[in-house]
């Protein structure tokens, strides 16, 4: 535990790549007090090494046993709550049920559909969701009236939400009352409130791209793994992504 040893790791960073859960998850489990670092409550900001011994909820971790690492592509249905804790009814977990522990790389909301990618590796999750990278995700949004060329203008420049405004994207028009949108970030229900903002009301949406992954004719709440071609192209696309987690980033 020693934070001056080249060979230690935070400890949300060794949790994670048990392929127990990401380090936002992590960091949530350090913070609830179920996480011990050799006999004694862990704090966020602990280093560790192999020599020390972790537990999370009274399980030591082996770290020397890491599995062989997971990648699917999940067609989230509505009404799908992308969460891990297994206690909440109709939590992705369950509703995989997966023979091996993965988790959700970041969140569709409860009535959104679409590709949401599911791991047991945890290095890999903020490198494709801190905002910063840059990386896209594209959605099919259809609303509750006409589009018109102010609305699409609004949406590609920027929205105030958060307490922020929203990187400027590309917004297409689909049809009366369909567009397509690839954004950069991942605020919280942006695309929602983005609509909100500009007094529409979001009917239907439907993530169909994440980065070089694409949902394609894959059935809803079926799933499927990663190929290799699609592995290699987006390990080269997260090569130069940092992983560092803020919070408020999707």
């Amino acid at each position: 535990m020693n934070p001056d040893n080249k060979d230690s790791v935070s400890l949300n960073k060794y949790i994670s790549a048990t392929g127990l859960c990401s380090r936002r998850e992590a960091d949530k489990l350090i913070e609830a007090g179920k996480v011990k670092l050799n006999g004694q409550v862990a704090q966020k900001g602990n280093r560790v090494t192999d020599k020390d011994i972790v537990e999370v909820n009274g399980n030591r971790l082996d770290h020397n046993q890491k599995p062989e690492p997971i990648y699917l592509a999940l067609n989230k249905p509505t009404g799908i709550i992308c969460t891990t804790d297994q206690r909440v009814r109709d939590n992705i977990v369950d509703f995989v049920n997966h023979k091996e522990r993965i988790f959700p790389i970041g969140r569709l909301d409860v009535p959104s559909e679409g590709l949401i990618l599911m791991t047991n590796d945890g290095n890999i999750v903020n490198k494709i969701l801190r905002a910063s990278n840059h990386h896209e995700k594209e959605y099919i949004v259809t609303v509750n009236k006409p589009i018109t060329g102010k609305f699409l203008k609004q949406m590609a420049s920027g929205v105030p939400i958060i307490d922020t405004v929203t990187r400027p994207c590309r917004i297409e028009k689909l049809n009366a009352k369909t567009f397509k949108i690839i954004l950069t970030q991942g605020l919280n229900r942006q695309i929602r409130r983005m609509c909100a903002h500009l007094g529409y009301d979001v009917i239907m949406l439907k993530r169909v791209r994440i980065m070089n992954i694409i949902l394609g004719n894959l059935p809803t709440g079926q799933w499927r793994s990663l190929n290799d071609k699609e592995l290699v192209m987006l390990k080269k696309l997260l090569k130069s992504s940092k992983s560092t987690y803020k919070p408020g980033e999707e």
